[in-house]
């Protein structure tokens, strides 16, 4: 049985991994909810249980045996290395560590082979790198991804509950009392994630670019991204364009990804059956379809891949690697298996 602390645990994506632990019977003998001073002394359930949240210190890690962070780069980089230096093995979900070339970046379909068993700070990647990499990876294993164009429509819940709340407020009183965002989001688009580069991408954008090439292990793989705010609550979608080294048949392009771990396929159209944000609502595979050949180029194909950003883009994830921790990644193997939970 292991200890394990939740750094974040009142924020959106750690009241989903508290979920997500349950869910999946994760062994925890004692689980240690951390968050800021104004969430100090609230409850939340595990198990049938009512748990305090305690504040974050630095001998919060005392005897903690697993720390999954949440709680944005700057706690991260403060607090993880403390938390290791306490015995504590780190799962971060913020930016802070997932470049840095020592620190492994995992998405457990993909690249668990990455994650050495004594692995003590281990990187989840951003919510729309891990989708596009789940869906992906089995077409370059087959046919040899040469470029990717990727655009992503964004749920607000990528956010927080601060712009979950700005759109709720505009959808029932048409303006937001204290907007996150620097434009109305109901009824909008805004095709602005994060901060502006001086190469006039986005942080989003450019997370997406280098983490897919990192988790690949393609450093040279031409990738581009626009990432794009839409008034969706949960479930990101992205559209997907490939080029690829070797002839295929859409047969192919289907079959290799109906046998993908962690995907689900659903393309026909013609039936109105495709992946929306509400399929992947509360739901951990990735779902695939609008499977499309390029007019132009007959090696290029076009995807719409959708999937939960606060599941496997961020909980489910990081909870999969705990697994990998836990039983180590020997040639039997941890549970990768996703436990779809559907209402």
């Amino acid at each position: 049985m292991t200890t394990i602390a939740i750094v974040g645990a009142t924020g959106l994506v750690g009241q989903k991994m508290i979920q997500v632990l349950e869910e999946r019977s994760f062994p925890v003998n004692r689980l240690i909810p951390i968050a800021s001073q104004d969430s100090v002394g609230s409850d939340i359930h595990f198990r049938g249980e009512r748990i305090k949240v305690q504040p974050l210190h630095s001998q919060s890690f005392r005897d903690v045996d697993l720390a999954l962070f949440s709680a944005g780069a700057e706690i991260s980089r403060q607090y993880a290395p403390l938390a290791i230096s306490s015995g504590a093995r780190v799962i971060d979900n913020s930016s802070a560590w997932r470049l840095d070339p020592a620190v492994p970046l995992v998405v457990p379909e993909v690249n668990a082979h990455t994650l050495h068993k004594n692995a003590t700070l281990i990187a989840n990647p951003n919510c729309s790198t891990i989708q596009l990499v789940v869906a992906i990876h089995p077409l370059h294993q087959q046919f040899r991804i040469q470029r990717i164009l990727v655009s992503t429509y964004q749920a607000v819940t990528g956010s927080g509950k601060q712009a979950v709340q700005q759109l709720k407020e505009e959808l029932h009183a048409g303006k937001a009392a204290s907007p996150y965002y620097p434009h109305p989001i109901a009824f909008n688009c805004i095709p602005h994630i994060d901060q502006f580069l001086d190469n006039g991408f986005t942080r989003e954008e450019w997370k997406i670019i280098v983490e897919t090439r990192k988790i690949l292990d393609e450093p040279h793989l031409p990738v581009s991204a626009t990432a794009v705010r839409v008034p969706v609550l949960g479930g990101h979608s992205e559209a997907v364009y490939l080029e690829l080294e070797q002839p295929f048949t859409l047969e192919a392009i289907r079959d290799t990804l109906q046998s993908a771990p962690g995907v689900v396929l659903i393309d026909d159209p013609p039936r109105n059956q495709y992946p929306m944000p509400v399929t992947a609502q509360d739901t951990d595979p990735v779902y695939v379809g609008r499977i499309r050949q390029d007019p132009w180029n007959p090696r290029a194909l076009h995807l719409w891949v959708v999937s939960d950003n606060l599941r496997k883009g961020a909980a489910t994830n990081a909870v999969q690697i705990a697994e990998l921790l836990l039983k180590g990644n020997d040639e039997h193997g941890p549970d990768l298996s996703l436990k779809i939970k559907r209402h």
